[in-house]
């Protein structure tokens, strides 16, 4: 059949194609497979080394970050230098100028008093009087003792001139003559000690009467009327009658610590100030010290002299003294917390260069409680670490901490 034979002849070239298009094809499979077989061969390669330097780089910046955090961050201030003259502040204990207890000198009962405790008295003025009768019965004997020695005196008198007159006409023997004289020296000596004894005696009467010795007001009064009084000649215990203290100027004792001891000078000015005076300052003076440093408190005992005409201040009072000393050297403060202290000594942490620590020693001066005065061991110009860790060494490395106003300031 023509047909069919024509359609089969056409056959042939079509399965050659369909031959060479399977061929094609598992040929371009095969490339497409090696071409797929090396892009994951490279994304395996490129993410192998994505990862490891992925773990190189995470290596490199946690050793950076763990030296990094190893640098101690501190902080720093600045000392703050102390004004040319410097006041110190001390307690001082204030006494009279003049302060002395009343004791009696003769033995009696108390008559009577005339001043109580807190009065002002006059040098002179009574005080209290001792009934004494003992002292005045032999003020009484020793005046007749004195007359009858006066009268044998007298007559030993006229005796010795009378045998001095016979012995010119050798009416007498020389040796009555010196017997008379004999007698009229011993009766004149007897004569000056009956004189003698009614003084003594006189003066322990004087005695009865108790007067004051200065200007003062009196402090204490231990007596009372018909109290026995024991002068303490006999052997028994004396009793303090009366306590007279001068008020009108005090003295106001300081302990000076000894590194100030040298601008302690008299005439330097003092500013007294007690709590019972809130806002007010009595001026007094230095007028004398101790010359020498106490062992025991390494202080210098000093002297400071305040008048009180009104009697405002009282003596054994508690007051605060100011002290204006001229600074001998340059002082700094420093804020407590910047202090280190070890067995070295006190010392603290500055930063050099910025960059690494020094460690310095100090010599503190006064303790102002959050803040320490510093006397020697800085210049001014240091860079001060505050709350230093334990653990910074001389040379260490250190990073400065930076507020955000600083930070800013530096962008």
């Amino acid at each position: 059949m023509p047909g069919f034979s024509n359609r089969k002849v056409q056959s042939v070239p079509s399965v050659r194609r369909q031959k060479l298009r399977v061929r094609s094809a598992s040929r371009g499979g095969a490339g497409t497979r090696a071409i797929l077989l090396v892009f994951t061969v490279l994304a395996i390669a490129l993410v192998v080394i994505w990862g490891i330097s992925s773990r190189r780089n995470a290596s490199a910046q946690l050793t950076q970050e763990t030296a990094e955090l190893a640098i101690p961050t501190v902080q720093v201030v600045h000392p703050k230098r102390g004004a040319p003259q410097q006041e110190i502040i001390l307690p001082g204990d204030m006494q009279p100028y003049i302060d002395a207890p009343i004791y009696a000198r003769t033995n009696g009962y108390l008559k009577n008093w005339s001043v109580d405790i807190g009065a002002h008295v006059k040098a002179g003025q009574l005080l209290a009087e001792i009934d004494a009768p003992e002292i005045d019965q032999q003020l009484s004997q020793a005046r007749a003792d004195l007359a009858t020695s006066e009268a044998n005196f007298s007559l030993a008198q006229i005796t010795a001139t009378r045998y001095k007159d016979l012995m010119k006409t050798d009416s007498v023997a020389q040796q009555d003559v010196d017997n008379a004289n004999g007698n009229y020296e011993a009766r004149k000596t007897a004569v000056e000690s009956a004189k003698s004894n009614v003084k003594r005696l006189q003066d322990l009467q004087s005695f009865e009467k108790i007067f004051a010795p200065f200007d003062g007001v009196i402090t204490a009064r231990n007596t009372d009327i018909g109290a026995l009084i024991d002068s303490g000649s006999s052997g028994g215990t004396t009793r303090e009658l009366f306590h007279i203290a001068a008020v009108s100027r005090l003295r106001v004792y300081v302990n000076v610590p000894e590194v100030y001891a040298p601008t302690i000078q008299s005439g330097l000015n003092a500013d007294l100030t007690l709590s019972e005076y809130p806002g007010r300052r009595f001026h007094g003076a230095v007028v004398r010290n101790s010359g020498s440093i106490d062992n025991n408190t390494r202080t210098l005992l000093t002297e400071i002299d305040v008048n009180n005409p009104t009697g405002e201040l009282k003596p054994g009072s508690y007051m605060e003294v100011h002290l204006k000393l001229p600074s001998a050297v340059t002082t700094f403060t420093l804020p407590v917390n910047a202090l280190i202290f070890k067995a070295a000594g006190l010392q603290v942490a500055i930063v050099k260069d910025g960059k690494t620590i020094g460690l310095i020693s100090i010599t503190p001066g006064r303790d102002f409680g959050n803040e320490i005065e510093v006397i020697g061991g800085l210049k001014g110009d240091e860079s001060v670490v505050i709350n230093p860790p334990e653990s910074l060494t001389n040379g260490e490395s250190i990073r400065l901490f930076q507020t955000q106003s600083s930070a800013k300031g530096n962008s």
